[in-house]
């Protein structure tokens, strides 16, 4: 298996901790989704990271997705519960730490890609109560 991802994205390094907890190998192959030369989306139509390249050819992307995945090819410290209210509870705690990550991306975003000027005050302070 290989993912594809970056070493600034945190939806990568969540599957990447993910892989580790459940002792499981793939290779990290880098990839700059903003650059123009890059080969994503040939493998994930949104030209997002992170994503999962399965030895069959096969290919997965969303980390929550992937994560999922992960959690089931390993007996190792079973990270979501099968079923039932304990596996909902984990699910929206991962929504919320998701969630709280997209804000502080769009955050990032906003202000590295408009100018002062330009930029929605509104809409940072919005994403920025998700944060606090």
């Amino acid at each position: 298996m290989k993912i594809i991802g970056s070493l600034t994205s945190p939806f990568v390094r969540k599957v990447r901790i993910v892989m580790a907890e459940k002792k499981i190998d793939a290779e990290l192959v880098l990839e700059n989704v903003w650059d123009s030369g890059t080969s994503i989306a040939e493998f994930n139509p949104l030209s997002k990271v992170p994503c999962l390249l399965m030895d069959d050819g096969g290919a997965m992307f969303d980390s929550r997705v992937i994560a999922e995945y992960i959690d089931t090819l390993s007996p190792v410290g079973k990270l979501i519960p099968a079923t039932g209210r304990e596996r909902a509870a984990v699910k929206t705690w991962e929504a919320l730490a998701d969630g709280i990550i997209d804000a502080g991306i769009l955050v990032r975003l906003e202000k590295t890609f408009r100018g002062e000027g330009e930029q929605s005050e509104k809409w940072l302070d919005r994403q920025m109560h998700k944060v606090h």
